[in-house]
C-alpha cells in the first residue's frame, strides 16, 4: 500500500506539472527610458537613454504574480528639440539619472506555466507602485549644476520639491519560455508620477531681483533662459508670474524593456495524511 501510494504521488504530482506553479523567478533586464513633461510636450521619442535592472516575480498560479523591480534610466530634453515655438523660445532643458524602485500586482491574458509546451507564452499587463529619486540639472557655460538647490521658480530656502518621490507604475507586456526554468520578458513600463518637477519646471517665473538676492546670479540665469526667435511673441517670457511650465499635469517616465528571467519555484506533491 505505501509503494501503491508514493507511485499515486508521483503521478499526481506528474498530472498537475503542466498547471499548477507556484515560486520565485528573478533576472536581469535591459532597455531604454523616455521622459514626457513640461520639456516634452509632443511626446518626442528621437532622444531614448539607457536603462536597466533587475526583476523579480513570485508566481501564485498561472496568472497571478507578484512582481518587485529595482530600475535606473537617464532622462532628458530640451526646448530647442519642440515643435512648440514659444517652448523653443522659451529654451529650457535638464538631465537627470532615474533610481526606481516598484511593487506591483501582474496577470496574465494566457494561462502561463514554466516548460509547458502548450502554455508556454502569455501577453500579460500589472499594475502597481513606485519610489524614485531623481535630480535634474542643466549645462551653462559647458558646466552642469544641479537646479533644485536653485530655486528656478522662486521657492524659498528648504522649501524645494523632495527629490524622492512617488507614482503608480503600470505596463503591459509578453513573456515566452524558452526552457522550464528560463523565460523572455518584453515590456512597456510607464510611471504617473506625484511631482511635476522631474524636469524643475511647474509653474510660473519668479521676480528676477528677488531671485538674485535669495539665491545668485547662477539662479536667475538657469530659471528665465528665454531667447529672441522671428515671429515669435516673447514679450512674456520671464515676467514674474507668467507661464513657464503646466502644474496641471505631472512628469511621467516610461522603460521599454527586454529582460531574461530564471524561475526558482518547484512542483510539489499534495501532503498524504
Amino acid at each position: 500500500m505505501k509503494k501503491l501510494l508514493i507511485c499515486f504521488c508521483i503521478l499526481f504530482c506528474s498530472s498537475i506539472a503542466l498547471v499548477a506553479q507556484r515560486g520565485w523567478e528573478a533576472g536581469p533586464w535591459a532597455g531604454v527610458s523616455y521622459y514626457f513633461g513640461d520639456l516634452n510636450t509632443n511626446y518626442n521619442l528621437s532622444k531614448p537613454n539607457i536603462a536597466g535592472g533587475i526583476a523579480t516575480r513570485f508566481n501564485f498560479n498561472k496568472r497571478l504574480s507578484i512582481r518587485f523591480t529595482g530600475n535606473y534610466g537617464k532622462i532628458e530634453a530640451n526646448d530647442a528639440n519642440s515643435r512648440n515655438a514659444f517652448e523653443r523660445a522659451r529654451n529650457l532643458s535638464f538631465r537627470s539619472n532615474i533610481f526606481d524602485g516598484s511593487t506591483g500586482i501582474e496577470f496574465n491574458f494566457l494561462p502561463y506555466t514554466h516548460g509547458s509546451k502548450d502554455e508556454f507564452f502569455t501577453p500579460y499587463l500589472y499594475v502597481g507602485l513606485s519610489v524614485f529619486s531623481f535630480n535634474p540639472e542643466a549645462e551653462l557655460n559647458d558646466t552642469w549644476h544641479e537646479l533644485r538647490p536653485l530655486g528656478t521658480e522662486g521657492q524659498f530656502p528648504g522649501e524645494e520639491y523632495y527629490t524622492v518621490q512617488a507614482g503608480l507604475n503600470y505596463g503591459i507586456g509578453i513573456k515566452v519560455d524558452v526552457s522550464t526554468y528560463w523565460s523572455l520578458n518584453f515590456e512597456l513600463s510607464a510611471r504617473q508620477l506625484f511631482t511635476d518637477y522631474l524636469d524643475d519646471v511647474s509653474t510660473v517665473y519668479p521676480d528676477r531681483s528677488d531671485l538674485l538676492s535669495q539665491r545668485g546670479e547662477l539662479a536667475a540665469a538657469l530659471s528665465d533662459r528665454s531667447i529672441q526667435l522671428p515671429d515669435v511673441d516673447t514679450s512674456q517670457l520671464g515676467l514674474p508670474g507668467t507661464q513657464r511650465g503646466n502644474s496641471a499635469n505631472n512628469d511621467s517616465f516610461v522603460f521599454l524593456k527586454a529582460g531574461i528571467m530564471y524561475y526558482f519555484g518547484q512542483l510539489r506533491c499534495p501532503q498524504l495524511n
